[in-house]
């Protein structure tokens, strides 16, 4: 049911790729994001279970407490209506693990910056920021690699699992892990003066946030 080609690698406005877990394997999802005038509504489409929609609701929460720090809005909230879909409307979707993904597309369209098309992402998000671990690292870095994609953010708390995941394909990947949502947008965000560049990534602070390991899902 999901499409299978070569990723959009061109940086856009409100379009990111998330990655997928499913019963046969790893999947690239193509997430896009719209800002308009409107009084704060928030619609969330393509089939997403409550699991998803909820991982999309805590980015906004996070981006509605931080938004000073991103030149958005801080009456986004209530001046904008957000629309985040997700490709393949007709396939139904669950899970946490785009929360980074929809809340990049969310801050693309919000602020106008284009994000890399070159990357996928996979991760949790908390209304803190925290990106935690998720399911399905092999299975979505190969779906990745098939994409044509590069580069792949995953939890930091996930790197152990790259054992699982063939050499080769390991040697064809650049794998960033991530701790804080800041550390994604870092990354994603092309620069407002320059084409595809971004800010560049940033390894998190070992006290980030002071807490451990959390449990995959």
């Amino acid at each position: 049911p999901y499409r299978d080609e070569q990723a959009e690698k061109v940086p856009q406005v409100g379009l990111t790729h998330g990655l997928a877990w499913t019963s046969v394997g790893g999947v690239i999802l193509d997430i896009e994001a719209v800002a308009v005038p409107g009084k704060g509504k928030v619609a969330l489409t393509g089939q997403l279970g409550d699991v998803m929609k909820e991982s999309a609701q805590a980015g906004i929460a996070f981006l509605r407490k931080h938004s000073d720090e991103y030149g958005i809005k801080d009456s986004f909230h209530e001046t904008t209506d957000l629309h985040v879909h997700v490709l393949e409307g007709a396939t139904p979707k669950d899970g946490p693990s785009a929360g980074i993904a929809m809340a990049t597309a969310v801050v693309s369209a919000l602020t106008g910056r284009s994000v890399r098309g070159d990357i996928a992402m996979t991760g949790e998000i908390t209304l803190r920021g925290r990106v935690l671990p998720i399911g399905g690292v092999k299975e979505k870095l190969l779906a990745a690699h098939q994409a044509g994609i590069k580069t792949v953010i995953i939890p930091e708390s996930n790197e152990a699992n790259l054992e699982d995941v063939p050499a080769a394909i390991l040697a064809d990947l650049e794998v960033l892990p991530v701790k804080d949502f800041r550390q994604v947008l870092d990354v994603m965000l092309v620069a407002e003066d320059a084409e595809g560049v971004s800010a560049g990534f940033v390894p998190a602070p070992d006290d980030a946030a002071g807490i451990g390991p959390q449990p995959a899902v």
